[in-house]
């Protein structure tokens, strides 16, 4: 396993309407993610605050499926988006319009997702502390920071879907899985 470059802590406050704070390896905090809900209670969206920088905003896409988010500046500027092939699969897409990225359960039997691009292989690791406390963020590789937050969204939404062992997925790019069209 490579060193990771960069590496943040999340704190969780609130259950309804949780707020995510983002703390620097520094221990300086980045900034802050709320999550907002409907009445019924699914989340349709968050926005992210940062102590310095542009506010990005995420919301649910119109669709049945779950994990099905887009990523968004302020100033109307498309970051990404996710989708779901099925509703069985554990495997979550995210698109950049430059390249397709997966975000994937952790191998073996640890919590967490691993985000993998199809060339260089795993760019970032989000392992939870435990169910509302909050994550570890590693990043292996150079990768946008709005694209690992908005990795970290979709795998804190999805958390308990991380307890199955997932499969394991080596560096190259022939392992890494590509999704199939339902």
């Amino acid at each position: 396993m490579p060193e990771p470059i960069a590496r943040y802590e999340t704190r969780v406050s609130g259950l309804f309407h949780p707020r995510h704070t983002i703390v620097g390896a520094d221990g300086k905090d980045v900034g802050v993610l709320s999550v907002s809900r409907n009445g019924r209670g699914t989340i349709v969206g968050a926005k992210y605050q940062p102590v310095q920088g542009e506010v990005l905003l995420i919301r649910r896409d119109p669709g049945i499926l779950r994990s099905q988010f887009s990523c968004w500046t302020e100033g109307r500027e498309w970051i990404g988006s996710s989708l779901r092939w099925s509703f069985f699969a554990r495997e979550i897409a995210l698109a950049t319009g430059n390249k397709p990225y997966r975000l994937l359960p952790a191998a073996g039997l640890r919590r967490g997702w691993r985000m993998f691009a199809p060339k260089t292989g795993e760019m970032a690791r989000i392992e939870p502390k435990g169910p509302f406390l909050g994550s570890r963020i590693h990043v292996f590789r150079r990768v946008d920071f709005e694209l690992v937050l908005f990795a970290y969204f979709l795998g804190s939404q999805v958390y308990s879907e991380s307890f199955w062992p997932g499969r394991e997925v080596s560096d190259d790019q022939e392992s890494v899985p590509t999704p199939s069209k339902a």
